[in-house]
């Protein structure tokens, strides 16, 4: 018989605040806000980029959201398998087993380290086919700048996803404040270097991409040194002593791709809509750029409600306390909200600024605004549903029926009917976002239906 939520008689557990939840307010506070601005940090680490070549032409800023959709694909990729060290972490971390929740972490460690320069080397030996069959042929201009971008940021990849790792463990741990440090240091880095290298070395492209590599490597440095500290429950030491070990490597497995090519396949669904857009030209590609950097800056500190959901429902299935784990999946969901129509409304109010100092020509900063002000109606109706419940179903290693229906939904509503918009129609960029609109809707319904029936805690991990 299917698992009843509602029949759930919770234990309780009484903590220093009174209340009989596993975490209290102030604990819950003090994970997710640093977890917030840290996920606004590690989004401005591309934007920065943006903005500076913006005023290079729209050549430029074509070419770097065109590579930037590539590295958000290879990006998520990694931080899907992060995100299933995390998981397996925090159970164990709830069941007070520690010695397994090091063990997981160094072979989270492991694989994502391999996998990380396997990918580094095709980017850098096959960049110019690998645009190609991408985007098609597009202007000789936007492919030059296109390939300088895309090479140096494949030298990166080993940087974000070892220090995804290190966050992660960091999470599991309820400690988010210091990766939310190194981000701050590491996007100050990133704006001083762009700013020296593009606006007085004049390095264009190139150097934007440099100094996005530096700051990252910054941060891959910064997390796996304080990783070293015997204080904390899981402390990485040894890394070159550490060895594959398949038993624990298929758990992080089972858990991260599910989530790797639910989060892949998005992405590629992205690169398929981008596709269609870069036949529209650059005004076109430029102001939908723009418009997918705003759109993402005013989900991004709500995406860090749901990843540090993953921590606190991680540790309450570890402690077998599975009623907590609908109580916080509820909550969170609540707070998410709250904090996605404050950001709506802060991006609208940014946008025609945004798109006079960054430059943009005219028609495209128009398109912009246009696009941006259906975003802001939009958003807050449907969104947070569509999106902060997966995190704690992911958490309980309920993965495969998030993937499924994200990408089901996404190859219907994102691809499927934009490509008919856009190209059978002539809807122009906006044809995107009414997909993107229809995707966020049947997802919302379809996850709310799976978190009241509660089949999302019938599965085990560890």
């Amino acid at each position: 018989m299917a698992f009843q939520v509602q029949k759930i008689r919770p234990r309780k557990i009484q903590q220093a605040d009174g209340s009989g939840h596993l975490f209290s307010n102030k604990s819950l506070l003090s994970l997710m806000l640093p977890l917030s601005i840290d996920q606004l940090l590690n989004s401005m680490m591309g934007t920065v980029g943006t903005l500076v070549v913006s005023n290079l032409g729209s050549a430029a800023i074509s070419a770097v959201s065109l590579v930037d959709a590539i590295n958000v694909l290879i990006v998520q990729a990694f931080y899907a398998l992060a995100a299933g060290g995390t998981v397996i972490c925090s159970q164990y971390l709830g069941r007070k087993d520690m010695k397994k929740a090091e063990h997981s972490a160094k072979q989270l460690v492991c694989i994502t380290f391999v996998l990380s320069l396997l990918i580094m080397a095709v980017c850098l030996f096959w960049n110019h086919q690998i645009l190609k069959l991408i985007f098609g042929e597009v202007e000789p201009a936007v492919m030059k700048y296109a390939r300088q971008y895309f090479m140096i940021s494949s030298l990166s990849y080993p940087f974000i996803a070892l220090y995804d790792d290190g966050s992660s463990i960091f999470r599991a741990q309820e400690n988010s404040r210091l990766p939310m440090q190194v981000s701050l240091c590491s996007n100050l880095l990133n704006l001083l270097l762009n700013v020296l290298f593009v606006k007085f070395l004049h390095l264009a492209v190139i150097g934007s991409a440099l100094a996005t590599l530096i700051a990252r490597g910054f941060s891959m440095a910064a997390v796996l040194y304080k990783l070293h500290n015997p204080k904390l429950k899981i402390a990485l030491r040894g890394y070159l002593a550490i060895r594959p070990e398949w038993k624990q490597m298929k758990r992080i497995l089972y858990l991260g791709i599910p989530s790797g090519i639910e989060n892949s396949m998005f992405q590629f669904g992205k690169l398929a809509i981008q596709s269609t857009v870069s036949m529209m030209g650059t005004a076109a590609i430029a102001a939908q750029g723009m418009t997918n950097i705003l759109e993402n800056l005013n989900g991004i500190m709500a995406i860090g409600i749901g990843v540090g959901l993953m921590t606190v429902v991680g540790e309450c299935i570890g402690a077998g306390r599975k009623d907590e784990a609908v109580y916080y999946v509820k909550k969170m969901t609540a707070v998410a909200e709250v904090v996605v129509i404050c950001s709506c409304l802060l991006i609208f109010a940014l946008v025609h600024p945004i798109t006079y100092f960054g430059g943009m020509e005219p028609e495209s900063a128009k398109m912009c605004i246009f696009m941006i002000t259906c975003i802001t109606i939009v958003k807050p109706l449907v969104w947070t549903l569509s999106f902060i419940p997966a995190y704690g179903f992911r958490a309980a290693g309920d993965v495969k029926f998030t993937m499924i229906v994200s990408a089901v939904s996404m190859w219907i509503c994102r691809v499927s009917f934009v490509v008919f918009l856009a190209r059978v129609l002539h809807f122009g960029p906006i044809a995107v976002w009414i997909g993107m609109f229809t995707d966020w809707t049947v997802r919302a319904i379809i996850f709310t239906v799976r978190l009241k029936r509660g089949k999302w805690l019938e599965h085990q991990v560890i």
